[in-house]
């Protein structure tokens, strides 16, 4: 049951190409209702075109008003009867593999789970690594770095509107609703980058709500948590200096935190370690300079409805800014 053959279908966001096991259990249910009823359908067809062969030459004529004989009275009730059994006893298959998959997915509820907060806003993913000591807190957005093969536990909520994270590969959807908070066990069991998205209408901008879940070994992601922890650096050059200067002084401050400087806010995504990512808004564009530097001007032109305001500043400001936003890995 591969897609491959699909324009545009990579397999990175597909419950067919399950990479942990909660996936995996989803996908064989999948399995088990689509070749059940795949069955059926093709026996029904085969049954119609036989009937259809066998009296093509009668359709034309008006059917005998007559009352059927005993025989194909009993015949036609033990046809019935036996369609109604069979019915019923795949209804029953189906309904004993969804309990087993339920059941399966319950089940994963590991103490020792690596616990990662998310949090839905419109429209984007706010992702929490927490720590004991808060300062070793790591915060980032749109990207859920893992270790493979380890149990994690994503313990989500909302800011705002329903939302729903869906990571198809390594598990089905959970909703999030503002003031309720819920928890999910998942596990992946193989290095990649895979795609998720919002799976509820949260407004206009619901389609382009997606993330990344990106799994790599556990050195690797060691690695990777112990950078992304690590507060910004005193830019080196003049011209990345004056553009954190020029982030300072502008409308930036009001909605970004860069740990290391006095941008504390909390509105928007945290841009400690923002070049060290591959997307920006929430997945809709790579993470280049010119892409970047366009989201900083009119965000608006880009994603019409998102909470980024429009920023006047003059080309040298701008060019200055990004080159201090790359220095932040």
């Amino acid at each position: 049951m591969m897609l491959t053959t699909v324009p545009g279908f990579t397999q990175n966001q597909s419950s067919l190409n399950p990479v942990g096991p909660a996936a995996a259990h989803i996908e064989h249910e999948f399995a088990l209702i689509f070749w059940i009823t795949m069955i059926v359908y093709a026996l029904v067809i085969i049954a119609l075109v036989i009937f259809i062969a066998r009296r093509h030459h009668s359709l034309d004529t008006m059917p005998d008003p007559l009352p059927t004989s005993d025989e194909s009275d009993r015949t036609a009730r033990r046809s019935v009867a036996g369609a109604m059994v069979i019915t019923v006893l795949l209804l029953f298959v189906m309904m004993i593999g969804s309990f087993e998959t339920s059941r399966a997915l319950g089940s994963m509820n590991e103490e020792n789970a690596m616990t990662i907060d998310v949090y839905g806003h419109q429209w984007w993913w706010e992702v929490q690594y927490p720590n004991n000591e808060a300062y070793k807190t790591v915060v980032t957005a749109n990207e859920i770095h893992l270790p493979v093969g380890v149990p994690i536990r994503i313990h989500g909520t909302s800011r705002d509107v329903i939302h729903s994270f869906w990571a198809p590969n390594v598990h089905g959807k959970r909703d999030l609703m503002p003031g309720y908070d819920t928890e999910v066990m998942m596990q992946v069991d193989q290095p990649g980058r895979w795609r998720g998205q919002c799976a509820e209408y949260c407004g206009e901008q619901h389609a382009h709500m997606a993330f990344y879940m990106v799994a790599e070994e556990k050195q690797d992601f060691e690695n990777w948590l112990s950078a992304q922890a690590q507060s910004s650096v005193v830019p080196a050059s003049s011209q990345a200096l004056h553009g954190q200067q020029v982030f300072l002084s502008h409308a930036c401050v009001m909605c970004h935190t860069i740990r290391g400087t006095s941008a504390g806010s909390r509105v928007g995504p945290d841009l400690t370690h923002l070049a060290s990512r591959e997307t920006i808004a929430a997945g809709l564009l790579p993470n280049t300079t010119g892409n970047l530097g366009g989201w900083i001007i009119n965000a608006q032109s880009i994603k019409p409805g998102c909470r980024m305001p429009p920023n006047q500043m003059s080309g040298s400001d701008l060019q200055d800014l990004l080159a201090y936003l790359e220095t932040l890995k």
